[in-house]
């Protein structure tokens, strides 16, 4: 069975940081992209950061300069470091993994991040 866990999550203060963590295990394989979403109470769930096996990054505009994707190939992890959190942040963060050509695709069971106003 393929298990995607997450971790990190949590109540933390306007301006303070967060780290997440989402680990792969199982028949996991080709996983090229691994990413973050994000779902705010009411709203859809929408892109936070990507990244390829290769290196390449995407974030999403409200979140530049402030979190930081990352990854460990060999261990099928991506994190997601963030900083200076504001209340807008507040939201269930999932883990995204998916196959180069994205005709696999996995998620995380989701975490809970809440920034305190």
């Amino acid at each position: 069975q393929v298990q995607f866990v997450e971790s990190g999550g949590g109540l933390v203060q306007l301006g303070g940081s967060l780290r997440l963590s989402c680990t792969a295990s199982g028949s996991v394989f080709r996983l090229y992209f691994m990413g973050w979403y994000r779902q705010a109470p009411g709203k859809q769930r929408e892109l936070v950061a990507t990244s390829t096996a290769d290196g390449s990054t995407n974030y999403a505009d409200s979140v530049k300069g402030r979190f930081t994707i990352s990854r460990d190939n060999a261990k099928n992890t991506v994190y997601l470091q963030m900083n200076s959190l504001k209340p807008e942040d507040t939201a269930v963060y999932y883990c995204n993994a998916q196959s180069r050509s994205r005709a696999l695709t996995y998620w995380g069971q989701g975490t809970q991040v809440t920034i305190a106003s």
